[in-house]
């Protein structure tokens, strides 16, 4: 009897323990399924939260994208604005070159108009003219007459490059532009500084904003005006102390083609003389002939615009001095340079008088020449060697 007692009550006490393994099992499965459920929701939370990223980073970049396109779009109708303007001047012009010219056929009825007309041209010619001396305050009066000598100050940097002092200024700070396109200023205290170039006489060094075109900028009165590289005729006006953009302009016409042939990279060369700011540059639609325009300085506005009569063709420099545009000429293979033509916007010099003007050592060729009214002197950039050339001048017939 005992025993049947024993054994019952180890069959309850085994089957109350198998019981309560069975559920230990069970709830070891379900929190096993809801773990992986878990899992499974934060991996899909992440990938979600990754994808709103990745919509966000598009998003900026098409935004960026737009800014960019639009901001493009507006100097792209800034510059048609400009040529829609500079060929409703040129029809213009050739629009009266028409008239006087059908006023010039020969016919009886007509005698007394062409007379009228070839009056009033005159008329506009003179006052064109005495406008133009106004606006020059055309005290100048000094033309070239020969390059007597050549100093070369230093070799470095780029075949290409800028140098020069600052004609508005009284100081004698030496700027130096490296290569055709470069956004770095190097500001020497003076020439000597400059030539000898050691580590107690450092250079100050200025970045600017964006590089420059060419080899064609200037420094006048402070400030750095240069043609910006990947635009089409934007000239820029920076303020070297300030460090800043203070204005800019498009140059109607410009950038189509260089203004010399013999160094391509210039599309614009701006140039300083007695009367201030200049740019020359050269248009397909003047067949290559080079295009003066007096520029104001201040408002960065176009004053006035001459179309020369001297070609890009051969041509490896230019510069102004009295109003008067001098152009340096030269052989593709290298040479001896030399002014072949000038370009009085007074019309007081007659260019046809004027004989070849050599330069007194044989350069392979020059990357740039400007002209320092201050100096009364040249200074140019040529096979990586910077040039100071010293000019005999004579008045004005």
């Amino acid at each position: 009897m005992i025993i049947l007692q024993l054994r019952f009550l180890l069959v309850s006490f085994f089957t109350s323990i198998v019981g309560e393994a069975q559920y230990v099992m069970q709830d070891a499965v379900l929190m096993h399924y809801i773990d992986r459920r878990f899992l499974s929701f934060e991996s899909r939370l992440e990938k979600c939260n990754q994808d709103i990223l990745d919509y966000v980073q598009e998003f900026r970049d098409f935004s960026r994208r737009m800014i960019s396109r639009l901001e493009g779009l507006k100097v792209y109708k800034a510059e048609i604005k400009n040529e829609v303007e500079h060929l409703l001047t040129r029809v213009e012009r050739a629009q009266r070159d028409i008239d006087y010219f059908e006023s010039t056929r020969e016919s009886t009825t007509c005698v007394e108009v062409d007379e009228d007309l070839v009056e009033k041209q005159l008329n506009e010619d003179a006052e064109e003219k005495r406008k133009v001396k106004l606006m020059l305050n055309a005290s100048c009066d000094n033309m070239l007459a020969g390059i007597k000598s050549l100093k070369i100050v230093k070799k470095t940097g780029d075949m290409h490059g800028f140098w020069m002092t600052d004609p508005g200024k009284d100081h004698l700070k030496i700027y130096f532009l490296s290569g055709s396109k470069n956004n770095v200023i190097l500001e020497f205290a003076n020439i000597r500084a400059f030539s000898e170039m050691n580590r107690k006489l450092t250079p100050r060094r200025v970045n600017l904003p964006s590089s420059w075109q060419g080899t064609g900028h200037v420094i006048y009165n402070g400030f750095l005006f240069y043609h910006r590289y990947g635009s089409l005729n934007e000239i820029v006006k920076y303020n070297i102390q300030r460090r800043k953009v203070t204005d800019r302009m498009l140059l109607p016409g410009a950038g189509q083609i260089p203004a010399y042939e013999l160094f391509p990279d210039t599309k614009i060369d701006l140039a300083i003389d007695e009367q201030g700011l200049w740019a020359i540059h050269a248009e397909p639609d003047t067949s290559g002939n080079l295009v003066i325009t007096k520029i104001n300085h201040m408002t960065m506005t176009v004053e006035h615009t001459w179309d020369t009569s001297c070609n890009s063709k051969n041509a490896e420099a230019a510069f102004l001095m009295c109003a008067t545009l001098y152009v340096v000429y030269n052989s593709p293979s290298g040479g001896t340079s030399r002014i072949e033509c000038v370009y009085d916007v007074l019309g007081t010099i007659n260019a046809y008088e004027i004989p070849m003007l050599p330069f007194p050592k044989r350069q392979r060729s020059h990357s740039m020449i400007h002209y320092n009214p201050k100096e009364k002197q040249l200074f140019a950039w040529a096979n990586g060697s910077q040039i100071l050339y010293k000019l005999q001048t004579k008045q004005k017939v």
